[in-house]
């Protein structure tokens, strides 16, 4: 069940789906479409496909009391901008962080084109950490321990919070809207990060920016070109036999942080492909133990 923000009082161990907006999301206001929920898993692993999203939400896992660490992560699954692989990339990511006693909220953003393009994904990136920020407290979350953590396209949604943000709208009437929607930290796994047509993975484009955009466009998308001194710190990890979305991506995002001189820590594996999450057995599997040790290097767990 999906409840309203003002029903969002949520229980130590307890999992709930609270929207994003207040009555229809902005931007969805001509949306015919239907979200379909598809299971491409079997019976031993499920594999949950979403499309169709017109009803933004977060799913929220807050730890035990005596476990939380005051961190709060914001989850975005990949998908190519066209659905949502929200059990491998959203949910399962969630279970090991709560062990870690972060804080979840996987976000269920839309996607597919048509009227939601740019730059209705990035409002709801943007929403979900403006929300958080607010109910912070009420959620075990110290405000200024905020990270999101995307995935292929959903690490291009992260990285584009974190290269387009502000302080909030402190004159808004909507509490959530005076809140800053800056990420503290970031976490990119096998991102899409570049509009470049010569690297980018052409389905993300398609659905995010249209199939003839305009340059300008492609330009202000491209996030490795909009990195500043203020980019939050980031973890990325990627390998570099990456078919779908190649690794230069990863290598323009670390790069454009270090000229910046953003902390940044980058992982490239040589093997392991496209969509591992935390599934795919050899070196890459170690990503979540890296993953673990940065978070704990800036005192973000324990």
């Amino acid at each position: 069940m999906v409840l309203g923000m003002s029903q969002a009082a949520v229980s130590a161990g307890e999992t709930i789906a609270i929207k994003l907006w207040e009555g229809v999301a902005p931007g969805s206001e001509k949306f015919t479409g239907q979200e379909v929920i598809e299971e491409r898993g079997d019976a031993k692993l499920s594999n949950t496909w979403v499309t169709g999203v017109s009803e933004p939400t977060l799913t929220i896992n807050v730890p035990p009391g005596q476990h939380r660490t005051g961190t709060g992560i914001v989850i975005c699954p990949g998908g190519g901008y066209g659905g949502l692989a929200l059990e491998k990339e959203g949910v399962e990511v969630a279970r090991w962080l709560a062990e870690l006693g972060i804080t979840t909220f996987v976000l269920k953003y839309r996607h597919g084109g048509g009227v939601h393009r740019h730059p209705v994904p990035l409002s709801d990136i943007q929403r979900a950490v403006r929300l958080v920020r607010s109910q912070a407290a009420q959620w075990g979350v110290e405000p200024d321990k905020l990270g999101v953590l995307g995935f292929s396209a959903g690490g291009h949604l992260a990285s584009s919070v974190g290269t387009h943000f502000d302080a909030g709208d402190k004159k808004a009437t909507d509490p959530v809207e005076q809140q800053s929607c800056r990420p503290d930290f970031l976490m990119l796994i096998y991102p899409v990060i570049s509009m470049d047509a010569s690297i980018t993975h052409g389905g993300s484009l398609e659905n995010l920016l249209g199939k003839t955009p305009d340059p300008n466009l492609v330009e202000l998308m491209s996030n490795d070109l909009q990195v500043t001194d203020q980019t939050p710190p980031t973890f990325i990890a990627h390998a570099g036999d990456d078919e779908a979305v190649p690794v230069e991506n990863a290598l323009r995002f670390y790069r454009a942080l270090v000229a910046h001189k953003v902390p940044a820590e980058l992982h490239v594996f040589a093997e392991g492909g496209h969509g591992f999450g935390m599934r795919q057995p050899g070196p890459v599997e170690e990503w979540p133990t890296l993953l673990a040790n940065w978070l704990k290097s800036r005192k973000l767990v324990n």
